[in-house]
């Protein structure tokens, strides 16, 4: 497994040559995973991404460097110590650097002969592939795709000039060839929620949430969905459950900033039982805090958001594949049950890239409409043994079909009677008895002879399942791992059975207070010994988590 960093400010060219790599090493056969550590400025300041391939499967980014691609010489300066004794620094000939490991070449002079200065990244990528053994075939088609025909023919010299420009150095790495997709995590909701057919996208640009709109927006002739700009978050929710009352399948995304301008009108999608996907890409906050940045600090807030008491899911999001079908579900658990829906993901897992097995279309979950016998009155919030009332769409049927934001009736008419509202309040409650039989289970990782169990959810699940592989081939204690996807309800059955074995639980979360510990110990008693909590606006890394833990003994 090899492990690179392309850093320098923003500007400079760094996403061209992170993407040239990773489609490159993609097309050779590799497992990649890349992420981004970017500052909120359009120019300067100090911007890298990591790009960790092999033959095997990649979990997640690592702080330990095989090679440094430095852009400027504050990227040396602030990541040489990360770099292994016998990897590389590969910079520009004028970067005064003295460290033994450094290549230097002239990057800058090439790209002035060539005549556009800005192709220094794709000059910085060939000589990385060349290091690696790798194909300059498989590269040139890349730069093929990526640029027109006014950049095409300068950035096929540059590519070529950078391969020629160093020697191999490290044996080519056996890639395996299978067919694989590689999606971003905000690229892998987008296409879930295609798989659902939505039909209807809202929102206001926040990042780390936008290029879902951005995807959806480019892809929206092809698949026919409408994709709508609001002038704020408030906005988008309400448009997003008006589609929805209509008959069109809709998301809204933003991240928690967003996310609370938005919790009035999640209210109403669960008073008028209306279906509708959320998503929540969280942020540090609170306020604007860290915009580029990364942290799951929102999960306590997304449970209980809004006033009153109504049903609702949390769906938090564990890596790029998960993310495509999880929101395609996240669909179906709306519409079956008429409730929102809300999905948790991250910076982290919505700007990395990973590789994905091919997306498999069977088996995704069908939504069928709520029927009506045909000498049935039709009552939009009739009262049901499993709380789930039926659902006309307005112009579909002769019926009328009335919601209301107050309290109602049966007919959805307003009522102030006691009795009602304790009837309408059960029934809507009724619907979690019954989504409790469709969660699914926390991911186990490890093995059934632990002596200690760790606890995470969300993206944080590659850095665990790498941890629990680590210290299980290094020590006598035994480690085991149990990773929540559906957070809310929270599925309890395996957790209550693995913690009967455990003799230390400890949480991992990127958050300030143990937020997922909480809610465990309010619903189940169980308490952890210890947490593992960043929240730094970076991601915990795996080399992190077993040295906290070893620290601890």
């Amino acid at each position: 497994m090899y492990n690179l960093l392309i850093g320098g400010a923003a500007g400079q060219g760094i996403d061209t040559t992170t993407t040239i790599l990773r489609k490159t090493l993609k097309k050779s056969g590799y497992n990649i995973f890349t992420a981004e550590d970017v500052m909120s400025r359009v120019r300067g300041g100090h911007n890298y991404s990591t790009i960790r391939f092999d033959s095997e499967e990649v979990f997640s980014h690592s702080k330990k460097l095989d090679g440094i691609v430095a852009l400027n010489e504050e990227a040396i300066n602030l990541h040489k110590n990360e770099l292994n004794e016998d990897g590389f620094i590969l910079c520009d000939k004028s970067v005064e650097n003295d460290d033994l490991r450094t290549i230097k070449i002239a990057m800058d002079e090439i790209s002035t002969e060539i005549g556009n200065p800005k192709v220094i990244g794709t000059i910085a990528a060939g000589s990385v592939l060349s290091l690696f053994s790798e194909s300059l075939d498989d590269a040139k088609e890349i730069v093929k795709e990526m640029f027109d025909e006014r950049l095409l023919g300068m950035n096929m010299e540059a590519i070529i000039k950078g391969f020629q420009m160093v020697e191999s150095r490290y044996p080519k790495l056996k890639g395996k060839g299978e067919p694989k997709l590689i999606v971003s995590g905000n690229e892998a909701i987008s296409l879930g929620a295609i798989a659902a057919k939505i039909r209807f996208y809202t929102a206001y640009p926040m990042s780390p949430s936008t290029s879902i709109m951005g995807y959806l927006a480019s892809k929206s002739e092809q698949v026919g969905v409408v994709v709508e700009q609001a002038e704020d978050e408030i906005a988008a929710i309400n448009m997003a459950i008006g589609a929805s009352y209509a008959g069109v399948r809709s998301m809204t995304g933003t991240s928690g900033g967003g996310f609370s301008l938005m919790v009035e009108a999640l209210g109403l999608a669960g008073m008028a039982e209306i279906p509708i996907v959320i998503v929540d890409v969280q942020r540090p906050g609170p306020a604007t805090g860290f915009p580029t940045r990364t942290e799951q600090s929102d999960l306590k807030f997304v449970i209980s958001a809004s006033h009153g008491e109504f049903p609702r899911m949390v769906i938090s999001l564990c890596d790029h594949n998960d993310a495509f079908y999880q929101t395609a579900r996240a669909f179906y658990m709306a519409e079956k049950y008429q409730i929102p829906v809300v999905i948790l993901s991250d910076q982290y897992l919505a700007d990395s890239h990973a590789t994905i097995d091919t997306i498999d279309l069977e088996g995704l979950p069908e939504i069928s409409k709520s029927p009506i016998g045909e000498d049935e009155e039709y009552l939009r919030y009739r009262f049901t043994e499993d709380g789930i009332s039926p659902r006309l769409i307005p112009g579909e049927t002769d019926n009328l079909v009335a919601i209301d934001s107050d309290e109602h009736n049966e007919r959805g008419w307003i009522t102030e009677d006691a009795g009602v509202r304790v009837k309408m309040t059960k029934k809507r409650m009724k619907k979690l008895e019954k989504l409790k039989e469709e969660l699914i289970e926390p991911e186990f990782l490890g093995t059934n002879l632990f002596d200690t169990l760790l606890l995470g959810f969300g993206s944080t699940k590659g850095a665990i399942k790498e941890t629990v592989e680590n210290l299980n081939s290094i020590g006598e204690k035994k480690y085991a791992a149990l990773v929540f996807g559906d957070v809310y309800p929270l599925p309890k059955k395996l957790l209550l059975e693995k913690v009967k074995n455990a003799k230390l639980i400890i949480n991992i979360e990127q958050n300030a207070t143990g937020q997922l510990a909480d809610v465990i110990r309010e619903q189940t008693g169980i308490t952890c010994g210890y947490s593992i909590l960043k929240y730094d606006g970076r991601q915990i890394t795996s080399d992190e988590i077993v040295e906290k833990i070893e620290k601890e003994g």
